[in-house]
């Protein structure tokens, strides 16, 4: 899943990134649910369904919840279940699909990517991704083109060969895109929250700080970039969606078309607006923060409940942004083994600095 450090070897670095001082209104934070199990990713139906992933890392009961008034329930089958109990990334189309990465860690199964309506309570599709996941795949989020039929996903894997994966849902055809490029391999800082770095305890017993590959993804509103970035790193990169589509390009071709947008700090999710604003949680500081049409960095909101704010998504009228927080760093992968994770975990809303589409 990760590129892993001996900690006596890892880099100690804290990475800093230049906060602009033009002065942005501080949105209010809402609570919108206070959940006892830990929530992964979110999405939202075009009926305003809220479906939740559970975070894999806290053993949930099941891996798939809807939340409705005040409590969650599986969304799938609890027999003869689609998908294994490792579903991190899900995204709802405007039809009410809601496609489910599968990475099936901890499975045998192979990661695949399946499609669920919820208008029916369905299987819509399954589309195996073995073909395009080494092992060592951790298959994690994603962003769908409706126009063009075709999901973008990220595979932070282990760290060397992150990579994005394509796939054509009409005819269930995968690639594995940009595999070990600078733009989406770790660069080797330390994520520090809450003033501890990430541990992995090994089966030998010693500890490494993990440096995690691609992961964050975000698409436009006209659907013609991508962006996307390293966990463990400092910039966030962009390319056209054609160019990831085109197959006439070779890999050094579409290597070539792939550029720098902005700095970034050490984030998971993030999420774009009609604007261009491009929101993100801020891990080591326990904020939400936003990237500006400018390609400038702010931060938006700081409160001690933002720990580890993991995915964002907007409201079904799309005036509205959820964020999920799930205090990641204290899951056992991620502490030395030891869960200290304690629920609640958060649900919140705010207002963007515009909405998801231009009336």
């Amino acid at each position: 899943m990760q590129r892993l450090f001996p900690l006596a070897l890892s880099a100690t670095l804290l990475t800093t990134v230049a906060i602009a001082r033009t002065a942005i209104a501080q949105p209010s934070l809402e609570v919108i649910a206070e959940l006892q199990q830990a929530p992964g990713n979110l999405t939202v139906t075009p009926d305003g369904q809220l479906i939740m992933s559970l975070h894999q890392f806290y053993d949930p009961p099941y891996p798939v919840a809807e939340y409705d008034n005040g409590a969650i329930a599986p969304l799938l089958p609890q027999s003869n279940s689609p998908v294994s109990a490792s579903v991190l990334g899900l995204l709802s189309d405007s039809t009410g699909i809601v496609w489910l990465l599968d990475n099936a860690m901890g499975s045998d199964r192979s990661p695949q990517l399946v499609g669920w309506n919820t208008q029916q309570n369905t299987l819509h599709k399954t589309i195996s991704l073995a073909n395009v996941t080494p092992a060592g795949s951790f298959i994690n989020d994603l962003r769908i083109d409706e126009t063009t039929q075709t999901a973008f996903i990220t595979d932070p894997a282990g760290g060397d060969n992150a990579a994005l994966i394509v796939v054509d849902l009409e005819a269930g055809t995968a690639k594995r895109l940009l595999e070990g490029h600078y733009s989406v391999t770790p660069e080797p800082i330390d994520l520090f929250v809450e003033g501890n770095p990430l541990l992995r305890r090994t089966p030998e017993r010693t500890y490494q700080r993990p440096q995690v590959g691609v992961d964050a993804i975000a698409m436009d509103a006209n659907n013609e970039w991508l962006y996307y970035g390293a966990l463990h790193g400092t910039s966030l990169y962009r390319i056209r969606t054609a160019d990831l589509r085109d197959e006439s390009l070779s890999a050094a071709e579409l290597a070539s078309r792939v550029e720098k947008y902005a700095d970034k700090p050490i984030c998971d999710g993030i999420l774009m607006d009609s604007a261009g604003n491009i929101y993100l949680g801020e891990l080591a500081a326990n904020a939400i923060g936003v990237i500006t049409p400018e390609r400038e960095y702010r931060r938006l909101i700081e409160d001690p409940r933002l720990s580890w704010v993991d995915d964002f998504e907007f409201s079904a009228d799309g005036q509205t942004i959820y964020a999920v927080t799930n205090r990641l760093h204290l899951s056992a992968p991620l502490n030395a083994g030891v869960e200290a994770g304690a629920p609640p975990f958060y649900i919140f809303a705010f207002e963007p600095l515009a909405p998801r589409t231009q009336p």
